[in-house]
């Protein structure tokens, strides 16, 4: 749970004994006005003096004023809201458009549109991070009430164009070639031909899917639904996604309350994460219902249905591979209570095994997404294992060696090995740590010392950690918060690498919206210091 601090801290809640306030002005005028002793001489001279001096305020009253929440849950509704607004206005020509539709950057229409994109992310930033004073505040606002804000930021990104992200092309073009009996695990977009696989990078082009065979069934309903229309099929890859997020929010508060964690502030920091908005809604990413499958499968893991909770969890896997660690997690909520070791893994195997059988023969996909686990990343990952092997490259090539080309998988290969140790090393310490938030820790590890790395892949650490984090720790959650305001600002709205002109507009954009909130504060403070006069 996040301690919520005395009241007189400087999170902006009410002041300890604020409410004596009136108490202490009233005994000053007591003593000012009935004296302790029988007045002697001139009674009036004092009386005249005090006529003379101007009004002043009390310190009680001044600092209670100054120190007054100047924010409220509505006004945070709003301000998000006029940042995921701008979001999607912006995006209409700096998003990632179909590529009839694509904008020069140099253009006026497509600068003004990155600008509006980043004044709308540094909103959403300032409207997440002052929700979180009242998350942490003595009176933070209900579940339901967070409820509705998640709602209403998300509400403008539903028929926005895909933002700061190419990959939903991916998945409609990837669905496609299911639905046309193609394998899609040895063959890239192009085989596809036709307007889907041009609207997927060149990069991908020749390259297999990496996804599981439940979600490659999903897009291939889709590409049926839809026949190739690109406007509907994004639609429908959005609302896939929405399902996705209004899972996590689902199982949070209930993940957060078997940990004994504030459901709030589980929800705040792992639901309406501007992650989760930026890359999940707007970006329509399958981590979306990879997440959420997986929290209600920890939900139903916790209580009296592990075996639906191994199922569920496996489904998210099949999603996307990472989620196979919420196995460990099924395994060891079954020994926490009362389960005997071999029983817990061979039911939670069996489910497993199961369920990966009986989707892989519905989709019809075959097996060969455990192969395509290898796919190769992007030669510019900003994964530190892939920085590391190119920096390695240069200076191997620089001495004239040979070894250059081996410098990259090598640095992956340790990476993975490492990676691997350190889970190990988790999952040993477990006892002392929460299934939950070992398995948290562990996606972290997987995600920084994987072989690729994008912005939307903190969340799923970041997702169980929300719910997970110890109690005695708010440290944890503070971090998190700053690491997500840092890679919420890391991508551009249309995917494409950044360059000077575009990052000179980007930092505008931000600059602009930082000198609205700070004109927005001073006007909200002005009547609070006017009441100190």
């Amino acid at each position: 749970m996040v301690p919520r601090g005395p009241l007189n801290s400087v999170r902006g809640a009410p002041l300890r004994g604020a409410g004596n306030c009136a108490t202490s002005h009233r005994r000053a005028r007591t003593r000012r006005t009935t004296p302790n002793h029988p007045p002697t001489g001139n009674t009036h001279a004092p009386a005249r003096k005090a006529s003379r001096s101007p009004p002043s305020t009390h310190p009680c009253h001044a600092s209670q004023v100054l120190k007054a929440p100047a924010t409220n849950l509505p006004r945070c509704q709003a301000t998000g809201l006029i940042g995921t607004a701008c979001l999607a206005l912006g995006g209409e020509t700096a998003g990632a458009l179909p590529v009839r539709e694509l904008i020069a950057p140099s253009t006026p229409r497509a600068a003004l549109g990155l600008v509006g994109v980043y004044f709308g992310v540094v909103l959403l930033i300032a409207a997440w991070t002052l929700l979180g004073r009242l998350v942490r505040s003595a009176n933070p606002p209900t579940v339901r009430s967070l409820m509705l804000v998640l709602a209403v930021w998300a509400a403008p990104l539903l028929l926005a164009p895909p933002l700061f992200s190419r990959d939903v092309y991916s998945y409609l073009a990837q669905g496609a070639m299911v639905d046309a009996h193609m394998d899609v695990y040895t063959h890239g977009p192009a085989l596809l031909g036709g307007p889907l696989a041009a609207e997927v990078a060149p990069v991908w082009q020749q390259t297999g899917a990496p996804y599981g065979p439940l979600f490659l069934a999903v897009a291939s309903g889709l590409s049926g639904l839809t026949r190739g229309e690109i406007p509907a099929g994004l639609f429908g890859m959005r609302l896939v996604a929405l399902l996705g997020v209004a899972l996590m929010a689902a199982a949070l508060p209930r993940l957060a309350r078997h940990n004994g964690a504030d459901p709030a502030a589980a929800l705040w920091l792992g639901a309406l994460n501007p992650l989760v908005l930026l890359h999940l809604v707007a970006g329509a990413h399958n981590d979306a219902i990879m997440l959420g499958l997986l929290g209600v499968g920890l939900v139903a893991a916790l209580g009296r249905w592990p075996i639906l909770g191994a199922v569920l969890v496996t489904l998210a896997a099949l999603v996307k591979a990472p989620a196979l660690l919420g196995l460990a997690a099924v395994v060891a909520l079954q020994m926490r209570a009362g389960r005997s070791p071999a029983r817990a893994v061979l039911t939670t195997a069996g489910a497993a095994a199961a369920t990966t059988v009986a989707v892989t023969a519905l989709a019809g996909t075959g097996y060969g997404w455990i192969g395509a686990l290898k796919t190769p990343v992007s030669p510019q990952n900003w994964a530190l294992t892939s920085l590391l092997g190119r920096a390695t490259a240069a200076a191997l090539t620089e001495l004239g060696s040979d070894l250059a080309p081996l410098a990259v998988p090598a640095w992956h290969l340790l990476g993975i090995a490492v990676t691997v140790l350190a889970i190990a090393v988790i999952w040993l310490r477990r006892p002392r740590l929460s299934p939950l938030y070992a398995l948290g820790l562990s996606l972290a590890v997987v995600v920084v010392l994987g072989p690729a790395i994008r912005p939307w892949y903190a969340l799923w650490a970041l997702f169980l950690i929300a719910a997970a984090a110890p109690s005695t720790s708010p440290a944890v959650r503070h971090r998190l918060a700053a690491v997500t305001g840092v890679v919420a600002l890391l991508a551009l709205p249309s995917g494409a690498p950044a360059e000077t002109e575009q990052l000179v507009l980007a930092v505008s954009g931000g600059a602009l919206a930082l000198v609205v909130l700070w004109q927005a504060h001073q006007a909200a403070q002005s009547p609070l210091r006017e009441n100190t006069v």
